[in-house]
């Protein structure tokens, strides 16, 4: 997967037809301030794409997934022209969510419809249609990992 170089990484982590989002905050040096948009960032040093969204993932929400549950994708990264991004599309448990602990990077997150992430006007345009490509096919949550242990 790191054969080639690559921008950046993102996540695109549903439950059932709702996707983990994050609202960018609104100042205007950074790209589409105030807009929603997909866990993960840019890549730092070398690291390989899924490492890329994996430490994103954790510093923003806190979350830590083994990758085996992760399937990447390639797409021409908008920012940087000649090179690509990476979007990475799992599933969420119910415990994973609430198990969230939002970091110091933007105002806020929910779990959008997906539906609703793919027109929304402050979406950011480019992950919308990454996530319109990749939501034909959308799966229920998974049970908590110890449910088959519960009485």
């Amino acid at each position: 997967m790191a054969d080639s170089p690559f921008h950046g990484a993102k996540l695109m982590l549903t439950c059932g037809d709702r996707l983990l989002t994050c609202l960018r905050d609104d100042v205007p040096r950074i790209p589409f301030p105030g807009h929603w948009d997909l866990p993960g960032g840019g890549r730092e040093g070398d690291e390989a794409p899924l490492a890329c969204a994996l430490r994103e993932l954790h510093e923003e929400f806190g979350l830590r997934l083994p990758p085996s549950r992760l399937t990447g994708h390639r797409f021409p990264s908008q920012q940087r022209p000649g090179m690509m991004s990476w979007l990475f599309a799992g599933l969420l448990r119910q415990d994973e969510i609430a198990a969230i602990r939002f970091g110091d990077e933007g105002q806020g997150w929910c779990m959008m419809p997906v539906a609703e992430f793919v027109v929304h006007p402050r979406a950011v345009p480019h992950f919308r249609d990454w996530v319109r490509a990749l939501s034909a096919a959308s799966a229920p949550c998974p049970a908590p990992a110890d449910a088959a242990r519960r009485p």
